[in-house]
């Protein structure tokens, strides 16, 4: 039976993988509230069609910091890759590469920096960072990133102390050794994985670091997990780039707004001097439609492209991003947008329900 929509995709991808891989990727943090609100919010908007309008052609391509993509659906860090399919992360690149769109790895790639570049040479890639304690090993990297082509760089800021994930606790899993051990195989088989990315995380980093961070590259700085105008402020305030609304995937504090929540306020406060992307809870088309119509210039996929590693790897995640791709082409045409810069706050309403 063929798989045509993500909720396929995670359903065959439960089958194919361990419950202590299943359970990291799809565990949130304490209730799960705030992942399952993700999904959720999007419901509550409806759309409002506009006919009678030329839609013989209907374009998605939009740009990101300056970068053609094929349309506003991009793929999310999120680590480990090679939990769900022996290449990994270089499956991942080589499909977003097919796929025209941008690819966030994650410093927890399960691929070494060179072999996911090496896979997909082409493709456009940003670099998601968790700011390491040590200062020298952050600009190694950084320069590192820079040196192999990765055009921006998106600090993680909502992770100064991981959140209470309790699959993981349930499982035994310490996230940075045993999952990895446990599912990966020995370390015997190579460097699956390098010291950096196994080391803690700074809880110390404030907004006046981000002024040496801007010292060390001339990439594009994109903070991920923002949820607040008060936050978006001052970001606009110390001059990054853009801004990703994120309370990653319901993974860290419990009981936040879900994403498409937060993203009108923080839309409105950046008023437009920086771009603003959103992840979390897209699964379909019409969610991508709304994420735009309120004001995202992209939205970013994490766990969907996991399940489509895990049942056909490289081909799975062009699977889940054709399937995104060709229902957003459908909700653009339905509701009358020729373009994405058609695509506005007038095209939806919020649902009493």
């Amino acid at each position: 039976m063929p798989l045509v929509c993500l909720t396929d995709f995670q359903a065959h991808a439960r089958e194919h993988l361990s419950k202590s891989t299943w359970d990291f990727i799809e565990g949130g943090a304490d209730d799960c509230c705030t992942r399952d609100d993700n999904m959720a919010a999007f419901k509550k908007i409806r759309l409002r069609p506009r006919y009678l309008k030329d839609v013989s052609k209907v374009d998605m391509r939009t740009t990101i910091q300056g970068a053609e993509i094929s349309a506003p659906i991009c793929i999310a860090p999120t680590g480990f890759h090679r939990l769900a399919w022996p290449d990994g992360e270089m499956s991942t690149a080589r499909a977003a590469q097919g796929a025209s769109i941008c690819y966030i790895t994650s410093t927890y790639a399960s691929c070494s920096l060179e072999d996911i570049v090496a896979a997909a040479p082409r493709g456009l890639r940003w670099f998601q960072l968790y700011v390491h304690l040590n200062r020298q090993i952050n600009k190694q990297i950084i320069q590192k990133v820079e040196s192999l082509g990765f055009k921006a760089l998106v600090i993680t800021v909502d992770v100064p102390k991981v959140g209470n994930r309790r699959h993981d606790f349930k499982n035994q899993v310490d996230l940075m050794k045993n999952l990895l051990l446990k599912d990966l195989g020995s370390p015997e088989m190579g460097n699956v994985t390098p010291y950096f990315q196994m080391s803690p995380i700074d809880p110390s980093i404030c907004w006046e670091d981000l002024s040496w961070f801007q010292s060390m590259t001339r990439l594009p700085i994109i903070l991920k997990g923002i949820l607040t105008k008060e936050d978006a402020e001052l970001a606009v305030k110390h001059n990054v780039q853009g801004i990703i609304v994120s309370n990653h995937g319901g993974r860290q504090l419990d009981e936040v707004p879900a994403s498409i929540d937060a993203l009108t306020e923080v839309v409105a406060a950046v008023k437009g001097k920086v771009e603003v992307y959103l992840d979390g809870g897209i699964r379909t088309g019409n969610d991508v439609l709304k994420a735009l119509a309120l004001g995202a210039k992209c939205v970013f996929v994490g766990r969907p492209i996991l399940w489509g590693l895990a049942c056909k790897g490289e081909h799975g995640v062009k699977e889940v991003l054709d399937i995104l791709k060709n229902e957003f082409h459908t909700s653009m045409t339905l509701t009358g947008c020729r373009s994405v810069a058609e695509i506005n706050q007038d095209l939806i309403q919020f649902s009493r329900l």
